[in-house]
């Protein structure tokens, strides 16, 4: 597939396909309340961090996003334990007061379903390390999710991170992605999403019971829910790994 890689602060005019892409993203990871409320400001105030793939019919068929963020900030330093949501919350209240970033945290990287399979992934992984380093940062840092975790979501994810082949590769097909990008698997994020909803929401979301207490297995989840069917509510934890890219 010929592709042709952009910012949207070079062509903002592609705002709506790029934002309009289709995912295949699980319904309930969408109700992250910290994703909700920052993941959508990226592609309006930081489009120079927000990279699309057209194939040659002019088609959005993938889109990188990241956002710069302080990193060595007196009061952060290491990379935190609430992965993803806290490089959004971080990365904004940078912007917010004017405090000069140092690190570039990669946020998603989406290929739209009918695309799949072909290797676009590494290509937007590759377009987004060299969107970092073209803007003067020499490091990335990705809080991964997994792409084959959700097939065993009983697993610790301290074993099932560092986990790796007879080539010494990691065992995850993503993992391996970043891996041969140039990327190291640090630690895990323990904390890096949390979707905290009514029983009858992720009834909605899911189509499960949601009737018993303890952990319940979601399609799609990388770890079970903690269903509360006396309390009326489920929470779900999502654990990343941080990758580490140094430019």
């Amino acid at each position: 597939m010929e592709l042709k890689v952009s910012s949207l602060a070079e062509r903002p005019e592609m705002l709506g396909p790029v934002v309009g892409m289709a995912d295949s993203w699980p319904e309930f990871l969408l109700h992250d309340p910290v994703g909700n409320s920052h993941y959508g400001r990226i592609a309006t105030e930081l489009p120079q961090y927000v990279l699309f793939a057209e194939d040659e019919h002019g088609r959005v068929v993938a889109h990188a996003y990241s956002v710069p963020f302080a990193l060595a900030d007196e009061e952060r330093g290491e990379l935190p334990a609430r992965g993803w949501d806290e490089v959004l919350s971080w990365a904004f209240a940078d912007l917010r007061r004017g405090t000069p970033p140092d690190t570039v945290g990669a946020v998603s990287i989406v290929v739209a379903p009918h695309a799949q399979g072909g290797g676009l992934s590494a290509r937007m992984l590759s377009a987004m390390r060299d969107n970092a380093r073209a803007h003067g940062f020499g490091e990335v840092v990705a809080p991964v999710r997994p792409s084959a975790k959700h097939l065993e979501p009983r697993a610790p994810m301290e074993e099932y991170a560092f986990r790796e082949r007879a080539d010494g590769l990691p065992h995850d097909p993503w993992l391996r992605v970043h891996a041969r990008a140039g990327g190291v698997v640090e630690a895990v994020a323990p904390a890096s999403m949390t979707v905290a909803a009514s029983l009858e929401e992720w009834r909605g979301w899911t189509g499960l019971p949601f009737d018993s207490a303890g952990l319940v297995e979601v399609p799609g989840a990388l770890v079970p829910v903690h269903c509360e069917p006396a309390r009326g509510y489920a929470v779900y934890v999502e654990p990343n790994v941080w990758v580490r890219h140094t430019l």
